[in-house]
């Protein structure tokens, strides 16, 4: 019998062990380094000594409105050190009913007063002004012109309206904007739909470029950079977070200079070259919070994607305890057709962008290059057969048929932590 591998996969909260045949396994992880030994000094350094431009200090008047945008809740950033870091840095100068949080939940639902609990904390949340951006309220945008490639661009009102401007978030490589982080906090997070839209039709999706740890020349970032830019950001503070997410390193500063140096940060600690590409793929979405729902997964399916044989199969472990999920039009677009290949004719098709048809394109993508199953606990079968995904109850069990199934020289590719770290074939 050959030996065996021990691999410890992200997968809800848990965690999810799998045995594979050692000599025919490679494991591809990020580094790990460590968390920074004082998570809040490290925070107030970022804003007392920016990447580029004056200290947060500086920046900030008394009796100004400051809005703060901060990821929602199928992101894992650590929303309350950071958000105290900012009252703390600005002790003197801002009391606290200046700020508005304003969770950038871009297409997303708005997040429920549970989960903003768990992701601020009790005591900020009874304290402090919260509100989540719902960009398909008319109401609650603000008009601010075209930018970028022929961008309209309606912004949350809150945030336009204020006198100081900070985006917080986390940076981590994006299957289609490039990177995380920076200028993602203004759009799509705090974007009105019709701009979300446009910066995800299906010409922009469709981009060479518009992949994994792109930025420049890449279509979406383009113009996400090009809007942020334009209607002005004050501050930028994002930090860099290592697989027990808790903070490694922190950037402050102008906005464009902090990111640029917050994803050299990323993309050494998790871009990984590979010798070959393989005949299978096991992949996460690097567990709770980022692997929820179906449409969070597919970051993780797309990963795997980069280091597949055509025909190959891709099987991704997401416990999607939110299901698809059920709010959105991904399901039902996803549903809209009987294979991918249609459904990548239809979305190209299209005049006018559907609300989640990107996250289709790129599903639809992977799945007309290769088989795709996961292992979940919320799915049933019929379910995902209505998403072109089929159920894997035993990952060993599959990974072995599928290698026996295509010879001796067949080999599998093991990403645990999912789009936490992105292979390519050196």
């Amino acid at each position: 019998m050959s030996e065996m591998l021990s691999v410890e996969l992200a997968y809800g909260r848990t965690g999810l062990t799998v045995e594979l045949p050692s000599a025919r396994t490679t494991v591809v992880a990020p580094t790990h380094p460590p968390a920074a030994s004082d998570a809040e000094a490290t925070l107030r350094e970022a804003l007392a000594k920016p990447v580029a431009g004056p200290p947060l200090r500086e920046r900030v008047r008394p009796g100004q409105r400051i809005a703060v945008s901060i990821c929602d809740a199928t992101r894992p950033q650590p929303r309350e050190a950071m958000v105290r870091a900012l009252l703390a840095e600005l002790e003197g100068i801002a009391a606290r009913d200046d700020f508005t949080l304003l969770v950038a939940t871009g297409t997303h639902r708005g997040n429920t007063d549970e989960e903003l609990r768990a992701m601020l904390g009790d005591e900020l949340v009874d304290t402090m002004r919260i509100i989540n951006h719902d960009g398909r309220d008319p109401g609650s945008l603000r008009e601010m012109g075209t930018f970028g490639d022929g961008v309209p661009v309606w912004l949350n009102r809150h945030w336009v309206d204020a006198d100081v401007r900070i985006t917080t978030g986390f940076v981590e490589p994006h299957f289609f904007a490039g990177f995380s982080g920076g200028p993602k906090l203004v759009a799509p997070g705090l974007a009105g739909l019709d701009t979300v839209l446009t910066l995800h039709d299906a010409a922009r999706i469709a981009s060479p470029q518009a992949t994994w740890a792109v930025c420049e020349g890449n279509p979406v970032h383009d113009d996400v950079r090009a809007i942020a830019e334009g209607t002005g950001v004050d501050f930028a503070f994002d930090v860099v977070l290592n697989r027990e997410q808790r903070i490694v390193e922190a950037f402050g500063g102008d906005l464009l200079a902090m990111h640029a140096a917050a994803r050299e940060i990323v993309r050494e600690l998790s871009m990984r070259p590979v010798p070959q590409h393989y005949d299978v793929v096991v992949t996460t979405n690097s567990g709770f919070p980022l692997d929820q729902n179906v449409y969070q997964a597919v970051k993780g399916m797309t990963a795997a994607a980069t280091v597949v044989k055509p025909g190959g199969l891709i099987i991704c472990a997401a416990e999607c305890s939110d299901g698809f999920p059920d709010h959105g039009s991904f399901r039902q677009v996803l549903a809209s057709e009987p294979t991918p290949e249609a459904l990548l004719r239809t979305i190209s098709g299209r005049t006018e962008t559907v609300p989640d048809q990107w996250q289709v394109q790129i599903l639809a993508r992977v799945l007309a290059t290769a088989r795709v199953g996961v292992h979940t606990t919320n799915l049933t079968d019929e379910q995902l057969r209505t998403a072109h995904l089929y159920r894997v109850d035993d990952i060993a069990t599959a990974v072995a048929e599928e290698l026996e199934a295509r010879g001796p020289d067949a080999r599998v590719c093991v990403l645990p932590e999912g789009p936490q770290t992105i292979p390519y074939v050196s």
